[in-house]
C-alpha cells in the first residue's frame, strides 16, 4: 500500500512483469514447441506412401503459423512461425530439410491463408491441400482433441495422413485480383444501402438538419463514383485473361444476370478448381439441401446447409429473382414447387441452385444458355404464357 495524493492506492503485483512484456522485443520468426505427444507414424498408416511420408499441418491465425509434422516412425514435431513473408520463408526452409516430399494441409481461411498457401505451392517437393474448416472442424470433434493452434496443427497433419489428399490447384494472378475486387465491390454495395436508408430516415424526419442529408448525399454520391471505378478495373482484368473473357460473355448471356451479377459471380467461381462438378460447385456455395429425418419423431424442413461462400449465394440471389420472372424454364420449375407447398423463399434458393448448374454446365461445354437443357421433361406451356404477359 502507498499514497499518491493522499489517497491510498494499491500496487499491483506483476506490474513490473508487464511491463517488461510491453517493452519486449518482437517475436521472433520462428520458435520451437515441446510436445509432450509420443505417436509416429507408421509404414501401415499411409494413405499413399510412395508419394510421401511427411505429412504437415498448419494452424493459420493473423499474425502466427502453428506447424505440425508427421513423419515415419518419428515422433510428433511442431513449431512456429510469423505469418509473414519472413515467416513462410523460414517455413519453407524449415521443411525443405525433410529430405522428402511434404505433403501439408490447412485451413481455407480467407487472406491470412492465400499467401501462404501460394508460397508452398511455388515450392519443390511440397504438395497443398487447402480444406474447408467445417470438414477439418468435424475431423477434430470424431478425435475428441482440445481445441488450440498447436492441437490444430496435429489435426490437419493426422488429416493429411489418414484421408484422401486432394492438391489445391493455383489460380491465376488475374483471378485473385477478381475476387479482391468483386468482395470489395460488395462490401461498397452494402455501405451504399446502409447510407441510402439512412438518408430515407433522414428525409423522413423534419428535425435532420439540411447538413446531414447533404453530407449522405455526398457519401452516396462517392460510393457510386468508386463502384463504377472498380467495375471498370474488375473488366479490364476479365478481358486480360480469355477464359475469364468467355466465361463472362456467357453469363451475360443467361436470364436474369446483367453484367454486375456477371461480375459479381465470376468472381467467386473463377477461384475454383476447373475439374470441380456441379455438385461440389454447389456445395461451395452453400445452397446444397440439408434434410433432419430421423425415425418417427424428427422430421425438420429442409434448408441449405450456408456451408459454403456468402459472397456466392449473394451474387446469385438477384439473377434468380429475375430469372424466374423472364425465364419460361425456371419459372416453371419454381411454380412447380410453389405447388408442392414450398416456402417462395425455398424455392427461390432452389431456382439459384438450379442456375448454378446452368452456369457450370456453360463453362464446361462453352455453350450459352439453354433451358431445355437443364429441364428436359418439364411442362413450361404455362409459363411461356406468364412470361409474354
Amino acid at each position: 500500500m502507498f499514497k499518491v495524493g493522499g489517497k491510498s492506492r494499491v500496487r499491483v503485483r506483476g506490474q513490473g512483469r508487464l511491463l517488461k512484456l510491453i517493452l519486449a522485443p518482437r517475436r521472433p520468426v520462428s520458435k520451437q514447441i515441446v510436445s509432450n505427444r509420443k505417436a509416429a507414424v507408421s509404414a501401415d498408416m499411409l494413405t499413399d506412401p510412395q508419394q510421401a511420408n511427411v505429412f504437415c499441418g498448419i494452424d493459420v491465425s493473423a499474425e502466427t503459423l502453428a506447424v505440425a509434422v508427421l513423419e515415419q516412425d518419428q515422433p510428433l514435431r511442431q513449431r512456429e512461425f510469423a505469418n509473414s513473408a519472413s515467416g513462410h520463408k523460414a517455413l519453407l526452409a524449415w521443411l525443405s530439410k525433410m529430405q522428402s516430399r511434404v505433403r501439408v494441409s490447412l485451413e481455407a481461411t480467407g487472406i491470412y491463408s492465400t499467401d501462404l498457401a501460394l508460397a508452398l505451392d511455388a515450392a519443390e517437393g511440397i504438395e497443398v491441400a487447402v480444406l474447408n474448416p467445417k470438414r477439418i472442424h468435424d475431423f477434430a470433434h470424431s478425435m475428441c482433441r482440445s481445441k488450440t493452434d498447436a492441437a490444430d496443427a496435429a489435426v490437419l497433419a493426422e488429416f493429411s495422413m489418414r484421408m484422401e489428399f486432394k492438391a489445391w490447384q493455383r489460380p491465376s494472378r488475374g483471378a485473385l485480383a477478381l475476387r479482391a475486387i468483386g468482395r470489395h465491390i460488395e462490401a461498397l454495395g452494402l455501405e451504399h444501402t446502409r447510407t441510402n436508408n439512412r438518408l430515407h430516415a433522414a428525409l423522413g424526419s423534419i428535425g435532420t438538419p439540411r447538413c446531414v442529408v447533404e453530407d449522405l448525399k455526398r457519401s452516396l454520391a462517392g460510393l457510386e463514383r468508386r463502384m463504377l471505378k472498380l467495375r471498370r478495373e474488375a473488366r479490364t482484368q476479365i478481358d486480360g485473361e480469355d477464359r475469364l473473357r468467355e466465361q463472362f460473355r456467357l453469363l451475360t448471356g443467361a436470364p436474369g444476370i446483367g453484367e454486375i451479377s456477371a461480375l459479381q459471380i465470376l468472381s467467386e467461381l473463377a477461384l475454383l478448381a476447373p475439374d470441380l462438378k456441379a455438385r461440389q460447385w454447389v456445395a461451395r456455395s452453400g445452397l446444397d439441401p440439408v434434410h433432419r429425418d430421423s425415425g418417427t419423431s424428427v422430421h425438420k424442413p429442409a434448408r441449405i446447409s450456408r456451408a459454403g461462400s456468402r459472397h456466392l449465394r449473394r451474387a446469385l440471389y438477384m439473377p434468380a429473382l429475375a430469372a424466374v420472372r423472364w425465364d419460361p424454364h425456371l419459372r416453371a420449375f419454381y411454380e412447380t414447387l410453389l405447388g408442392r407447398h414450398k416456402s417462395k423463399l425455398q424455392a427461390l434458393m432452389a431456382v439459384a441452385r438450379k442456375l448454378l448448374h446452368a452456369i457450370h454446365g456453360m463453362f464446361k461445354s462453352r455453350t450459352p444458355y439453354d433451358g431445355s437443357k437443364l429441364f428436359p421433361a418439364l411442362n413450361i406451356a404455362g409459363a411461356v404464357e406468364s412470361t409474354s404477359e
